[in-house]
């Protein structure tokens, strides 16, 4: 597997992986109608390219045989001195192998090069397969949110954190906590 970074010449990539990951991964989640307005939302060609030109998000696509099959959107210095993560998702059938893991050290490796303490992201609360992911690497809840995102729907996420120099992965009871932190 091959991680490279891409421009805005190859976002229909993410798009066609988003495609396809969005309806399996969130089924079960999301109603067919969110979906919908959620892809459009952030995954129609316009939405991927303001995301690079006016929101400074950087994308990293994950290769196998020369196919794309994952995709990470990071933006550095986010809030906080923390880079959040904004997007990671691979194909099914690429999941479990390693690659994520590989595409959080990647924005890890940006993170500590802009000196950065935390990384973080949101995640649907009821995606437990990612939760249990994120998990394992070190991340803690840091909070609950419920965004309204317009036209009668909300994202019900938790937002997870870890500090970067947790990023070896293991047992997330090893993850230092900040004070207040669940």
């Amino acid at each position: 597997m091959k991680i490279r970074s891409i421009g805005l010449d190859e976002l229909h990539l993410v798009r066609d992986v988003a495609l396809d990951v969005w309806p399996k991964t969130f089924a079960d989640v999301l109603t067919p109608s969110q979906i919908d307005f959620m892809m459009d939302w952030m995954y129609s060609m316009e939405a991927l390219q303001s995301q690079i030109q006016a929101r400074n998000h950087k994308f990293l696509l994950a290769e196998e045989n020369q196919k794309a099959i994952g995709y990470c959107s990071y933006e550095v210095n986010c809030k906080d001195n923390k880079t959040k993560i904004h997007k990671i998702y691979f194909l099914q059938e690429t999941q479990g192998k390693g690659y994520g893991k590989k595409m959080i050290e990647e924005v890890k490796e940006m993170a500590l090069k802009n000196q950065q303490s935390h990384i973080y992201l949101n995640v649907n609360r009821f995606n437990s397969k990612a939760i249990a992911f994120y998990l394992r690497l070190g991340f803690y809840q840091a909070r609950a949110e419920l965004i309204d995102i317009g036209n009668g729907f909300v994202m019900d996420d938790y937002v997870m954190e870890m500090p970067i120099s947790n990023l070896q992965g293991g047992n997330s009871s090893e993850a230092v906590l900040p004070s207040g932190a669940q």
